[in-house]
């Protein structure tokens, strides 16, 4: 788009960065001092009765800041990008209709790249072939399926975890059903422009480590929050099984493993943290590989005073 016309659009606001790094709490800070409403972009959010394992804001948190797109489906229930980009275009278009700017926040990178790019062509799921690869993954295992997908899509088996199931999943259904690599697809997107003025800020730790601890220290609290409690209580209310979109969430995965005798207390604490620092690092891939985002240190002591006066700047506030 011709930057001479992003002046007619009106303002939006994206606030990513990995787990742990203080998005929501500098969102919540931002939502108190500028004329903004918060959209949560957060993949596990999304599901009701969710809401140790996913560091969901509190109820004091939320009256003070009202946050769109939480507890939308029952655990049960799947949750696109297409939907997720359907239900923030609406809300966007709610809030500048308020004569306030929408505030994107979180950590699923690929529901933000999908507003800002466009969505692939890609075919619906396929239960049948979906229940195919689930047996073959419980016969082989799924680092086994990752070897057969670096096979049929090398660069998409290139960044994903050998155990990241629904990932591994999802890619050589669409191998298989399209008989393309879906990196192939991804790359014949035709991206409609995003009829806003986007100002993107992403929250970065220059030392890795510093992160590693806090996602330890965080994990360590959801399990004395009573995750393992909030897992058990799913299970009782909802038709559950270890596959589901939301099952597979980091923590919830670990806790239904615990509960079904495969972890130990030791296991489960320290599979949840290694599980949480793996996604930090595929988030801050997916940064890396972002373009027109300005970077900001969440270690920084003003971080947060930085970013307010970054935005005030860019936004004429």
């Amino acid at each position: 788009m011709n930057p001479a016309h992003l002046k007619d659009l009106p303002p939006a606001i994206l606030l990513l960065g990995p787990t742990a790094c203080g998005k929501t709490a500098l969102a919540v800070e931002l939502a108190q001092r500028l004329p903004v409403e918060i959209i949560s972009v957060d993949s596990a959010m999304v599901y009701r009765h969710m809401d140790i394992g996913t560091a969901k804001p509190d109820a004091a948190t939320l009256a003070a800041a009202p946050h769109h797109l939480i507890d939308l489906i029952a655990p049960t229930q799947s949750y696109s990008a297409a939907q997720f980009c359907r239900d923030a275009l609406r809300l966007m278009g709610d809030i500048t209709a308020r004569g306030r700017i929408p505030l994107l926040v979180g950590g699923t990178m690929l529901y933000f790249k999908a507003l800002r790019e466009g969505l692939s062509d890609l075919p619906q799921a396929d239960p049948a072939l979906r229940a195919e690869l689930e047996l073959k993954a419980d016969k082989l295992g799924w680092p086994a399926l990752h070897v057969e997908l670096a096979q049929l899509d090398p660069a998409t088996a290139a960044r994903l975890e050998p155990n990241d199931a629904q990932r591994i999943q999802r890619a050589l259904e669409v191998c298989l059903l399209s008989g393309e690599p879906m990196s192939a697809l991804f790359g014949r997107q035709q991206a409609l422009p995003l009829p806003y003025d986007i100002t993107a800020i992403a929250l970065q730790p220059s030392n890795r480590a510093v992160l590693h601890g806090r996602i330890e220290q965080r994990f360590r609290a959801m399990l004395q929050q009573g995750l393992v409690d909030e897992v058990q209580w799913l299970r009782g209310h909802y038709e559950l099984t270890s596959n589901l979109p939301s099952m597979r969430c980091v923590g919830y995965r670990q806790a239904w493993q615990y509960l079904d005798g495969e972890l130990d207390n030791t296991a489960l604490c320290d599979n949840g943290i290694a599980a949480t620092r793996q996604l930090a690092k595929r988030q801050l891939t997916w940064l890396r590989s972002m373009q027109g985002i300005e970077t900001f240190d969440c270690l920084a002591a003003d971080y947060g005073s930085q970013v307010q006066a970054c935005l005030r700047q860019r936004l004429a506030l």
